[in-house]
């Protein structure tokens, strides 16, 4: 993400003119504000305020302005554009709005303009300093779409989105028609999304020849783009302001060490600003919180006060933007540690942070196809993200990073670009989203970096199984539909398998939860027990699923009877939930109800509690998660995974584990391979159900275990006396036949 700098100019900066097109003839270089009642906004009609003249200052003062003119003159001449500049440079928030320039020149005749973001929080963010600085109104204008959050209307001239959003705006219009400029920001991020656009986008830009593309990168992925798109003009955009880099001089020490002595150190020395430190990880953030507020109190008071922030990145949380707090609260001065981890960068703005820590390396998850699970791995990050890491300190000639590993280390260890994302994730629901958009002719993309073949074996594989592809390999009927949500392929096939088993109600909150952030809060030393006696109160003996049920109606109903939202919250902090995390579900849920309407699958009344509706739940969760079914082997809870000889444990959060209690079948939600394999949300299941819920090819396909041992005798079971509809659906089919698969299971 590149974000513009708001420090105020220098008041001698260029003079401001605009496009020919949208020339508005103001007077002499000292008077706008003297003129501001006679120039109207091109783009409502009204008067500019003196607000807009001040945000213009601060925007000529950004390194990519003197670009402006280069990159509008490229723009009208050329289909694809490149901009090549580093972090706040100000790419992000002029670039689109110059595209609005232009496409209000040629008077919307091709649409309007969409900007992506890899991060919802930086896409909300820009298209509320876009809409500040155009000086118009967020929602109308200017808006931005995110995962289960619109705010445009039709009349809407720029949007912000996330990519994935643009993504599947493309199931519904593949060629994108409702746009004149297309924009891919956040290159560098090399989401799945990103990579996907990139390349349906070459065969779009040849069926729309009036469409433009313009691409933001950094610097160190100009090359590869150059030779993916072909001889297109390039706009660069230097950042010439200094940064002093201290790096770790001899060989690498123990860095969380390094970093809490850092961190007292930079306090105790009495230098003003803000401290930013990227971690490897999340469990790195908890761990370094719990010490820096532990130590806090022993430090001396004079120097301020030293607050810690957590910023969990991959979480939907808030932004920092320490500008929007004064630097003293009364008579205490405060200095605030922002404790993070990649891809953090993205979510620091403002101008108080003068120390940045790095410590070089970073926890990844990596998915293997072969047991359909991450792990963890620990690797450094790229010589980009150290970069962008860099650029958080501003203009400030007295800023300092500090870079707890050597020179050597990063020339030689740390990679240009950071590995994209689909050389190192489940390919699952892109290969859903590929054949869905070849339905319009789009399904042959060239990528710029191939996915691995297995990867993709996988995926097609996955996708069989799930019975949303044909014996031709296209999109089935339940294919179609599956696409349809924006959700995992095994949960849209869940709640497919609901609407037979009458629990859609139910389904749609499992899917919603599951889907948002976790809801319990990260919890601070010594808060655990009250925690889990609270926790408690939630806990329904069939399991996580359902205990997830029963906190979103909790919430739900506290919503309700609630005098404002302050009451909510404070339920919230009661109970050791996390608010921002029920408020999501609740979106995601009432998004995926308007989708089961739209297209108009059956809606039973909910029946939450009854044996009958538990029952139902269960079957709707295996015909999606066969594929994801443990079996604890040793009576101790040491679960072995059907489908591989992975061992795992209840995580300790399940309430299984707090209720003390390890059911020998279950199915599971989540699984990672790290310094504790622990699968997470499971409910208890039963051989019985998997054999007649489960695909027989599947099925044929595992591995010789002493578990498919048991499932067999469960087969035959159930085949000597079906009693059920479920049970007689059984048959001994080949595994190449395909009635099962285009049944709703």
């Amino acid at each position: 993400m590149e974000e513009e700098e708001l420090a105020c100019p220098d008041p001698s900066s260029e003079t401001r003119s605009f496009p020919e097109s949208l020339d508005s003839s103001d007077g002499e270089e000292g008077g706008p504000l003297a003129c501001e009642d006679l120039e109207l906004n091109p783009f409502d009609g009204l008067p500019y305020s003196s607000r807009y003249y001040k945000l213009l200052k601060e925007r000529e003062a950004l390194p990519v302005w003197t670009e402006k003119y280069s990159f509008m003159e490229k723009l009208l001449q050329n289909q694809v554009v490149i901009v090549s500049g580093d972090a706040r440079c100000g790419a992000s928030s002029q670039v689109p709005q110059w595209c609005a320039e232009f496409c209000l020149s040629v008077h919307y005749q091709h649409g309007g303009v969409v900007c992506t973001q890899a991060h919802q929080q930086t896409a909300v963010q820009l298209a509320l300093r876009v809409a500040d600085e155009m000086d118009v109104n967020i929602g109308h204008e200017v808006g931005y779409v995110i995962p289960f959050e619109n705010c445009c209307t039709s009349e809407t001239i720029l949007r912000y989105c996330t990519d994935d959003m643009l993504q599947r705006e493309m199931m519904s219009s593949p060629f994108l028609g409702s746009y004149g400029v297309v924009i891919l920001d956040d290159l560098h991020e090399r989401s799945i999304a990103t990579d996907v656009l990139l390349g349906l986008l070459k065969d779009v830009l040849l069926a729309r020849p009036e469409l433009k593309l313009v691409i933001n990168s950094s610097p160190l992925l100009i090359s590869k783009l150059s030779s993916y798109y072909g001889n297109v003009p390039l706009v660069e955009v230097t950042n010439k302001h200094p940064v002093e880099v201290v790096y770790l001089s001899g060989a690498q020490k123990e860095s969380f060490e390094s970093v809490l002595r850092l961190i007292f150190e930079i306090h105790q020395s009495g230098e003003k600003g803000d401290i930013v430190v990227f971690l490897a990880c999340e469990q790195d953030i908890d761990k370094a919180y719990e010490i820096i507020c532990q130590e806090g109190s022993n430090l001396n008071p004079d120097l301020g006060e030293l607050v810690v922030i957590p910023l969990y990145p991959k979480e939907k949380c808030a932004l920092f933007k320490p500008q929007d707090e004064p630097e003293k609260r009364g008579p205490v001065r405060q200095r605030r540690a922002v404790l993070t981890a990649s891809p953090g960068e993205a979510l620091i703005w403002g101008d108080t942070v003068k120390f940045v820590i790095d410590v070089g390396v970073e926890r990844r998850k990596v998915y293997s196809p072969r047991i359909r699970a991450s792990s963890r791995v620990t690797q450094p990050i790229s010589q980009s993200q150290a970069e962008t890491r860099k650029r958080i300190l501003g203009p400030s000639s007295s800023g300092k990073l500090f870079c707890l590993y050597s020179e050597e280390f990063a020339s030689k260890d740390m990679q240009p670009l950071k590995p994209a994302e689909m050389q190192e994730a489940s390919l699952t629901s892109m290969v859903l989203f590929m054949k869905r958009v070849d339905i319009a002719g789009l399904g042959h993309c060239d990528f710029m970096n191939r996915p691995a073949p297995e990867s993709l074996m996988q995926a097609l594989e996955d996708l069989d199984y799930l019975a949303a592809l044909d014996n031709d390999g296209n999109l089935s009927e339940f294919g179609i539909i599956m696409s349809e949500f924006p959700l995992d392929p095994q949960l849209s096939k869940s709640i497919l398998a609901a609407c037979e088993f009458d629990c859609v109600d139910e389904m749609l909150t499992v899917a919603a939860m599951v889907t948002a952030p976790s809801c319990f809060l990260h919890l601070p030393r010594g808060a655990e027990e009250a925690a889990l006696t609270c926790w408690k109160t939630f806990l329904h003996p069939e399991g996580d699923h359902f205990t997830l049920i029963n906190i979103y109606k909790a919430y739900q109903d506290t919503t309700l009877n609630s005098a404002s939202e302050h009451c909510v919250e404070r339920w919230c902090q009661d109970y050791f939930l996390d608010c921002a995390a029920l408020r999501t579900a609740d979106a995601i849920r009432a998004e995926l109800v308007e989708i089961i309407k739209r297209i108009e699958l059956p809606y039973a009344e909910p029946a939450f509690g009854s044996r009958e509706n538990t029952l139902n739940l269960k079957k709707a969760l295996l015909s999606g998660h066969f594929m994801q079914i443990a079996r604890d082997v040793d009576g101790s809870g040491n679960y072995l995974m059907l489908t591989h000889k992975q061992v795992a444990q209840l995580h300790p959060r399940s309430s299984y584990s707090i209720a003390r209690r390890t059911p020998e079948w279950v199915l599971f939600h989540r699984f990672s391979i790290s310094e504790n394999n622990y699968i997470s949300i499971t409910s208890e299941t039963s051989p019985e159900l998997f054999v007649q819920l489960a695909p027989q090819y599947y099925f044929s396909n595992l591995p010789p275990s002493e578990s498919k041992d048991i499932l067999q005798q469960a087969m035959g079971r159930l085949s000597a006396t079906p009693t059920t509809k479920e049970e007689r659906r059984l048959g001994e089919k080949a595994p190449g036949t395909t009635e099962q698969r285009c049944a709703v299971q």
